[in-house]
């Protein structure tokens, strides 16, 4: 089991989610596995982010129906030699992050580009150091998703090439319980369409 620290640092929900998302042999588990796992993580009161009156009644998350078209392959960018960032949350805490690289794809015949960060905590571990951090904004927001965003987790590709899965796209814990302190995906990762994939609105909160 991991140790989970959120209270104090974003790392919990970086290990959470990757958690989930463990590997087999090299390869990413499938959006449905993604899924699954993450409705079992949400269940279980000794690792889900909701309120224990919430729990009570929890049975699964509210996702968009599995959309092949959102999974795109993307064109990665190394940036080496960008200057670490406090990344604003919804409190008063500021996590340090650097720009690690940007995305490029076409989704639905449009063309976009997203940046793509590392958390300098999660990178002196040694267990942890590849993992990227992917928050994002769409017109989605306020409506079907959450208000202020959801993430996609990666980790360092290869090569200069990337998948992104938008199937498994989640929300901060922040969309479950004011308790926790949840990073604000930067202005310039906000896409100007509908994601119609991964993790809906929590409507009890």
């Amino acid at each position: 089991m991991f140790k989970r620290f959120y209270f104090v640092t974003i790392v919990f929900i970086f290990i959470s989610i990757f958690a989930v998302q463990a590997q087999n042999e090299g390869k990413p588990i499938s959006s449905e596995e993604f899924q699954k796992e993450l409705n079992e993580e949400y269940a279980n009161p000794e690792t889900s982010p909701l309120d224990k009156e919430d729990l009570k009644d929890f049975k699964e998350l509210e996702f968009y129906e599995i959309d092949p078209d959102y999974v795109v392959q993307a064109s990665f960018v190394r940036t080496p030699m960008e200057s670490p960032f406090t990344m604003k949350t919804s409190t008063d805490r500021e996590p340090v992050y650097v720009k690690y690289g940007e995305v490029y794809f076409t989704l639905k015949g449009k063309e976009y580009q997203l940046n793509v960060y590392q958390g300098l905590e999660l990178q002196k571990d040694p267990d942890y150091y590849d993992y990227l951090f992917l928050p994002f904004t769409d017109l989605t927001n306020g409506r079907t998703t959450y208000g202020n965003g959801r993430y996609l987790d990666l980790r360092i590709p290869e090569s200069d090439s990337i998948e992104l899965d938008f199937n498994k796209a989640y929300n901060p814990y922040c969309a479950y319980s004011s308790k926790y302190s949840c990073p604000i995906p930067p202005a310039e990762n906000d896409l100007d369409t509908e994601i119609l994939a991964g993790v809906q609105a929590y409507d009890k909160h």
